[in-house]
């Protein structure tokens, strides 16, 4: 990324930078929901949880045709679940438009296979839009992002569809002390570090950093 594509990198950067001071306090009036699928919910909600205004992100799925779903038969598939995230945010605080922006830029977008070292259609992104308000700022997100990145996108704007919240062993993964017999990534350790080393495995924060650069807004 050089010349002006970095100066336009820059300029998206210092915009979307204005929603990411980690919230605190009571959300405003003016409440709205978006919900998108960016591979591992835990990840997804780790993210947006950080943004000034966002009042809290869910984890859970959304997109099939089996009602209140387990963790473990979307994972196995079949139910055609997405593992999704409802954003809830302040929408005089940050907007619609900022949160697509993001969203877009800590995904890759360019994959249709999944997420990163997480593979298969769970973990695909979409978004899926509550109305036609929702579905004309997602498609304007859409070509913004895949003008910025020179690629193309194959994120897909869908319909609205049912929410399932997933258990509460999944919700505030990234931040729990909860701690965990037995791991992929460790034996009796917080769930908060086991969530640490499995984003670090799976190589999400390298893969976007690689994609997006400086627009990368949850990347260090």
């Amino acid at each position: 990324m050089s010349g002006f594509t970095t100066i336009k990198a820059y300029a998206l950067a210092a915009l979307i930078g204005v929603g990411l001071i980690v919230h605190a306090g009571s959300a405003k009036a003016g409440t709205e929901t978006l919900t998108v699928a960016g591979g591992c919910f835990w990840c997804v909600e780790a993210d947006f949880e950080s943004v000034r205004g966002v009042k809290e992100a869910v984890s859970g799925f959304t997109g099939g045709s089996v009602a209140n779903p387990t963790y473990k038969q979307v994972v196995s598939g079949g139910t055609g679940h997405y593992e999704a995230v409802q954003i809830v945010f302040d929408n005089s605080v940050v907007t619609r438009d900022q949160i697509l922006a993001m969203f877009f830029r800590s995904v890759d977008p360019t994959d249709a296979g999944g997420q990163f070292c997480d593979r298969g259609p769970t973990y695909r992104t979409a978004i899926f839009p509550a109305d036609e308000a929702q579905r004309a700022a997602a498609e304007k997100a859409k070509a913004n992002a895949q003008a910025a990145l020179g690629q193309q996108i194959v994120t897909p704007i869908l319909g609205a569809s049912t929410f399932y919240p997933a258990d509460a062993y999944h919700q505030d993964y990234y931040k729990s002390n909860e701690r965990l017999a037995i791991t992929s990534v460790g034996v009796g350790i917080k769930k908060s570090k086991a969530y640490k080393r499995y984003r670090n495995g799976c190589g999400r924060d390298r893969r976007v950093k690689e994609l997006w650069g400086s627009a990368a807004p949850f990347v260090g």
